[in-house]
């Protein structure tokens, strides 16, 4: 691939969502058809294929803008799993907006300004994912927290609003930690005498990572753990994300479960790849490892008194992040891989599961699981949509989140953290049963219907049931075999790489 060339397909991932948002916000008076959403992931996932030939070729990363953005196996790994997520939740935006204007709840400028955001959400993202500046990753990171905020009070309820503020504030505070370790990171570098344009970016770090400070970086990786880790769901700092994830649009809700939190835990794994060649593996494992195990057991106690069938999602969000955060502790190839593969997995599993939960709560009006009954009979395709997401999220075979977890077991044993692994088990476990039981009561059972209501069953039409039906259908096959993503998954697990 050409310095040209490299230059054009990554600037595609940034350049086209921005475009695209600022066509939507300039076109006021003129309707755009909604299924323009889909040329943003369309373009992500063409970049991806690309970028993923020139990155296995084995020449050199392609790099562009004097090295600002610069595409490795990991980035372009996450590229597809945004691109393919934000093409579910894209195809899944016309008919949900369509119920949602049909009921009062939205009108043509509110559908305008959804689709200029989301577009601004996808490039902010694809930015942070494919930078090689710590710098500008942490300001991508923080474009995403302004810009989904307005998504999240997208229907300017009371609940929303507040939900909205929550995010800022507790984000903020994070990203302001993540800020002050990169501060950090960029002293240390400054002190071992790295050029001053290079002192942010990752690969310069990781190449001079034996001249950094040992204690400046152990203070600077905390807190980029702890601040980037607010953005992934991790605790302490998770406070915001049942409440945004419950209040967001449905299809908003799946791109940041899906892919928003692990494009946040990606900014982890750049530190993570300079800390342990200054401090050794063993300081992140202990760290990555105490909050992935404080977070599962936090979220397996919420799941189990959880009565919001949205809240129980996103706490499901926080399950897998943990996992994903386990993997990472372990850190060697195959439990990288089957965290990446879990990302990927999780992704498309979570996308189906919260558009199938946004068309539950336009049937029925309502989040709360006790008053959602009878969904098979009521709604059979919608019910079936949901009750398999859940499945896939519940690690059945043939789901991608089988093969991940199978994986991660095994790192972990033959990583001797075979006692985080029971620890994991045990609440894997109780997680599945509080899923499978309150998931069983929405599914099952005679439908509540009001007096005199026919009961006549609700069908999805094609515009909502092929969303659900690809998603489901790309986890399976994820599940059984990664295929071509084989030797770009292996790449991208090979841990501190530059």
């Amino acid at each position: 691939m050409t310095p040209l060339t490299s230059q054009v397909w990554l600037a595609v991932p940034v350049a086209v969502p921005l475009a695209a948002a600022g066509v939507h916000a300039a076109f006021r008076r003129r309707a755009l058809s909604a299924w323009t959403g889909l040329v943003s992931p369309c373009a992500v996932l063409a970049a991806g294929v690309v970028l993923a030939r020139a990155v296995l070729s084995g020449g050199p990363p392609p790099t562009a803008f004097r090295g600002v953005l610069r595409a490795d196996a990991l980035s372009v790994w996450m590229l597809l799993v945004v691109g393919a997520v934000a093409a579910l939740a894209g195809a899944a935006a016309p008919a949900y907006l369509a119920v949602e204007r049909a009921a009062g709840r939205a009108d043509a400028a509110t559908a305008r300004r959804y689709q200029v955001l989301v577009h601004a959400f996808l490039g902010a993202m694809c930015a942070a994912m494919l930078a090689a500046n710590l710098g500008v990753l942490w300001v991508a990171i923080e474009a995403t927290t302004i810009v989904t905020a307005f998504l999240v009070g997208h229907r300017r309820t009371r609940a929303s609003v507040e939900a909205a503020w929550k995010y800022v504030v507790i984000c903020s505070a994070g990203i302001a930690l993540a800020f002050l370790g990169i501060v950090l990171l960029y002293y240390a570098a400054r002190a071992a005498q790295v050029p001053e344009a290079q002192a942010l970016d990752w690969p310069a770090l990781v190449a001079h990572a034996d001249r950094l400070d040992p204690s400046v970086t152990r203070l600077a990786t905390a807190l980029v753990v702890l601040g980037f880790g607010a953005k992934a769901g991790l605790v302490p700092l998770h406070a915001w994300l049942p409440d945004a994830h419950s209040q967001a649009p449905a299809p908003v809700s799946a791109l940041m479960s899906g892919v928003l939190l692990s494009v946040s835990f990606t900014a982890v794994l750049r530190c993570k790849a300079v800390a342990d060649l200054v401090l050794g593996p063993g300081y992140t494992r202990t760290l990555l490892a105490a909050t992935a195990l404080l977070t599962l057991a936090l979220a397996v106690a919420l799941l189990l008194a959880q009565r919001d069938y949205k809240r129980m999602l996103a706490y499901s969000s926080m399950e897998h992040m943990s996992l994903i955060a386990l993997g990472a502790a372990v850190g060697t190839p195959l439990a990288m891989s089957a965290a990446l593969l879990h990302i990927a997995g999780h992704g498309l599993a979570k996308t189906v599961a919260f558009c199938a939960s946004g068309h539950v709560l336009q049937l029925r009006g309502t989040t709360r699981i006790g008053r959602v009954r009878g969904l098979l009979a009521r709604a059979p395709g919608l019910g079936t949509a949901f009750g398999l997401s859940v499945l896939a999220l519940l690690a059945l075979p043939p789901s991608g989140l089988f093969a991940s977890e199978l994986a991660l077991a095994r790192a972990a044993f033959a990583a001797r953290f075979g006692w985080a692994a029971a620890v994991v088990l045990l609440l894997v476990l109780t997680a599945f049963a509080a899923l499978a039981v309150r998931t069983a009561a929405m599914l099952l059972g005679p439908s509540r219907l009001a007096p005199g209501t026919p009961a006549v069953p609700v069908r999805l039409g094609p515009a909502a049931g092929l969303p659900l039906i690809v998603g489901l259908a790309a986890c399976a096959v994820l599940g059984v075999a990664a295929g071509p993503l084989t030797d770009l998954l292996s790449a991208a697990a090979l841990p501190g790489r530059p």
